[in-house]
């Protein structure tokens, strides 16, 4: 079995992409305080939000159902993966007391961790006023909110075997289709199999395809944030690291440190973890890296890692390149078959 496991970093440039509860009239961002040090971060649900919306106008999101008032209120999706790319992906809990076989639960296939600042950054507080249309001599309106510059950097990791692939049976919320979903779903002519000790229904293998290229794709077009009107600014990661793994573990969680107080990429991090784990890999390394993002430290990583010695079948073990070409092209061969080993499972 093979995961993408990585990093993704945003650069955020006098903005406020993600709020937190206001106090006192003041409109916080989310951060995170270690001592005396305060971290911005964007949560990994804002994130998920974005890239979400993000995808192309005609792929259907799945539907979000609320129910119940006051504290009992409830919300969840359609619970259908085989229809809606976002509840594959991204995962659903679906309990509905009373209806027998109708709860089904999927854990992510995508998994995201907390965007946070790799460098302490203090928000500043803005401070607005609304005084257009009062009459002279009347007090305005008086209002503020934070903002911040950094560097935020997360984990990432997608399963690749489990996209399109869904349990049928298990206890509890281990189902991820219920009984007449399942119906539904193998009629239409899903492949039936056992997948990690389960019964499972899998898509076609052109689909699983389709969908890992469109998360490819889209992970390097991400819109959104909170106040777009007074802090519009790029939300598209400047930085993605995916690595094919054999297993799952993220050896590349600390690229990124300090140096004088700035971020840098740590090459010598970077090169000792790909040394270490060169027998797990599955694959070049693809790093999309957007020119300007932390300096000159694209073209200083680049030097650094024409050491790198190739893969077997002379590959290059690392391709380094714009997001969105890097990510685009391996999007492509995602599609026209070359990585479909990616998508089998030996355990099952």
């Amino acid at each position: 079995m093979t995961y993408l496991v990585g990093k993704i970093a945003l650069d955020i440039k006098a903005g406020a992409p993600n709020n937190g509860e206001g106090r006192d009239n003041v409109g916080q961002v989310k951060k995170v305080r270690v001592g005396r040090d305060e971290y911005p971060y964007v949560s990994a649900q804002a994130f998920r939000r974005w890239l979400r919306d993000s995808a192309p106008v005609g792929e259907a999101r799945s539907e979000v159902i609320r129910s119940g008032t006051g504290k009992s209120q409830q919300a969840f999706t359609k619970g259908r993966p085989d229809r809606f790319f976002d509840d594959d992906l991204f995962g659903y809990m679906v309990a509905q007391k009373g209806k027998d076989g109708a709860s089904s639960q999927r854990d992510t296939v995508f998994a995201t961790g907390t965007l946070l600042s790799v460098a302490p950054r203090r928000p500043t507080q803005d401070f607005g006023t609304m005084s257009r249309g009062f009459q002279a001599g009347e007090n305005p309106v008086i209002h503020n909110h934070e903002l911040y510059t950094a560097e935020l950097a997360g984990d990432v990791l997608l399963d690749l075997p489990r996209i399109g692939t869904f349990e049928t049976e298990g206890s509890g919320f281990k189902v991820a289709l219920h009984k007449d979903a399942a119906a539904e779903v193998a009629a239409a002519g899903a492949e039936r199999l056992a997948f990690r000790g389960n019964s499972a229904l899998r898509l076609s293998i052109s689909e699983r395809r389709r969908r890992a290229a469109l998360l490819l794709r889209t992970l390097t077009e991400v819109r959104g944030g909170a106040k777009k009107a007074l802090h519009y600014g790029d939300r598209s990661p400047a930085f993605v690291l995916l690595a094919p793994i054999k297993g799952g573990i993220n050896p590349f969680t600390r690229v990124f440190g300090l140096r004088d107080g700035q971020v840098v990429f740590n090459s010598d991090v970077f090169l000792e973890e790909l040394a270490a784990w060169r027998e797990e890999l599955d694959g070049p390394v693809h790093i999309g890296w957007a020119p300007g993002f932390l300096g000159d430290g694209r073209e200083i990583a680049a030097d650094r890692l024409k050491t790198v010695e190739k893969l077997e079948g002379e590959r290059e073990a690392v391709v380094l390149g714009h997001p969105r070409t890097v990510f685009g092209d391996l999007a492509d061969q995602i599609e026209d078959g070359t990585h479909d080993h990616w998508f089998d499972d030996p355990t099952s």
